[in-house]
């Protein structure tokens, strides 16, 4: 391994143990072995390398949860059911991960002062929404690529909701039937075309 491998992996390491804003640029040349210059030489900055740790990491737990997800499907399970199942594995999936988790949203705060690493991020999520688009759906033919991005876009945006509740507390954060449950009675009442009350 070179030693840019070496500080993306010790990177990764310092994001789960000390999280995103307590890692310092000595923390990783410590772990990683290599000198604390290498950093600025590999990958211009401490933060442009924490981000790089930090999609890498998400892509393996995309990976973990792909295949989490390959194993346990059910072919008979009809769209709400799965939409459950998926959504009772990522809730699953967060407190193996929650220092990942945590360092996200200390990110989001940091990226008006890093244009490049906005760039980084927003390409990053660009990926997850066609990615859980074809989570949720599969290969569903009825989707196009302007289809399948508005419903990932959807995916996405209650994925750090769902996210958020769980790193506060998450004895109350939904769970996967509870999102199913409240799925099933949005798309009632939006079926059924009732009018909710105004105040």
């Amino acid at each position: 391994m070179g030693n840019r491998e070496e500080l993306l992996a010790a990177a990764k390491r310092c994001l789960y143990e000390k999280g995103y804003a307590r890692t310092t640029a000595r923390d990783i040349a410590a772990a990683s072995g290599v000198s604390l210059a290498a950093i600025g030489y590999h990958f211009g900055s401490k933060d442009a390398l924490m981000n790089a740790a930090r999609i890498e990491a998400i892509g393996e737990w995309w990976e973990e949860l792909g295949r989490t997800l390959a194993a346990d499907a059910d072919p008979d399970a009809d769209p709400m059911e799965r939409f459950e199942a998926i959504w009772t594995r990522v809730v699953e999936s967060f407190d193996t991960h929650r220092p990942l988790w945590t360092a996200s949203f200390e990110l989001i705060a940091q990226l008006d002062r890093a244009p490049e690493v906005r760039t980084a991020v927003a390409d990053a999520q660009e990926r997850a929404r066609l990615g859980l688009a074809a989570l949720f759906h599969g290969l569903d033919p009825a989707l196009d690529e302007k289809q399948a991005r508005v419903v990932g876009s959807f995916y996405l945006a209650l994925l750090p909701g769902v996210m958020a509740q769980w790193l506060i507390d998450p004895e109350h954060a939904p769970t996967g039937h509870d999102l199913a449950e409240a799925l099933r009675t949005i798309v009632a009442d939006v079926g059924s075309g009732r009018q909710v009350a105004q105040e």
